[in-house]
């Protein structure tokens, strides 16, 4: 396993977009074997993204992070904790033994079109909606923790409503268990699971995507943005964090005067189903 860390003079440094370098960390058996420090190579979520998914990284720690350098992350594979402070080798040890704390997307407000506020709305505690389907280090047990598993699976919602196949995709889902890639309770069903075996899982909130946050969800005068009269309720907007990151957020009210955003991710507080078919099992 590689992790690569946020890096100024032994600390972690603070914006993930700004860093100009990497600390390297290659890990066996849970312990630190040896480290590199790297210049960061390239500007951008997605360049810095695609650079260390070509240095081999499967876990970044880092401090402040937006939405988009989340998502161009998880897109390369790459696990990641956000907010951490301090030395960067203890940060490590930290995540190694579980004990260090994923704040997910940390952007402080909301900017929204072209210096535009949304006043004094603080995502610091929620995380903009929170981290999506992530959790902070090897949080769960099972005989397939650390390794890269390749599983099958429908989602269903209590219903039989169906919201998500690799089946009707035709190719079969692959991550690391046990290293955040995963929702909770998907993670924790696959950890235990036989290479050919099919599992039903039923999941409660706080085992998915969480409970919606209240926090999330935020008003602000069109006045303030303007176009804004013209949205609609259900439409999915982009607004900008202090980062310059785009964070998703969904119209649930206008009136005219006002709109009402909601930032939660849409699976927020629901309830989900899973049937889980282990294909295959490699050590990472």
């Amino acid at each position: 396993m590689k992790i690569a860390v946020t890096y100024d003079y032994g600390e972690v440094f603070q914006h993930f977009g700004h860093t100009e370098q990497f600390k390297l960390y290659n890990v066996e058996d849970g312990k630190v074997i040896s480290t590199e420090i790297v210049g960061a190579d390239g500007s951008g979520h997605e360049a810095l993204a695609d650079y260390l998914a070509g240095k081999g990284v499967d876990v970044l720690i880092c401090g402040g992070i937006g939405q988009g350098a989340a998502s161009a992350l998880s897109e390369a594979g790459i696990v990641l904790c956000a907010g951490a402070s301090g030395d960067a080798d203890e940060a490590v040890a930290a995540w190694l033994l579980g004990q260090l704390e994923n704040s997910g997307v940390n952007c402080d407000h909301h900017d929204h079109g072209e210096g535009h506020s949304c006043g004094d709305h603080d995502c610091g505690d929620h995380g903009c909606g929170g981290c999506h389907g992530c959790h902070h280090g090897p949080m769960i047990e099972g005989k397939n923790v650390g390794k890269k598993c390749r599983v099958h699976y429908r989602g269903t919602f209590n219903d039989g409503t169906q919201f998500d196949s690799s089946y009707d995709r035709g190719e079969p889902l692959e991550f690391i268990c046990g290293m955040g890639m995963m929702i909770p309770g998907f993670d924790a069903a696959v950890a235990v699971m036989d290479v050919g075996e099919t599992r039903q899982v039923h999941l409660m909130p706080e085992e998915a995507y969480g409970e919606s946050d209240p926090q999330a969800v935020f008003t602000v005068e069109t006045a303030q943005l303007p176009g804004s009269e013209d949205l609609t309720v259900g439409t999915m907007v982009y607004l900008q964090s202090m980062y310059g990151d785009q964070v998703p957020a969904r119209v649930v009210a206008t009136d005219g005067k006002t709109v009402t955003f909601d930032t939660n991710h849409e699976m927020a507080g629901k309830e989900l189903n899973f049937t889980i078919e282990l294909t295959d099992v490699q050590e990472a």
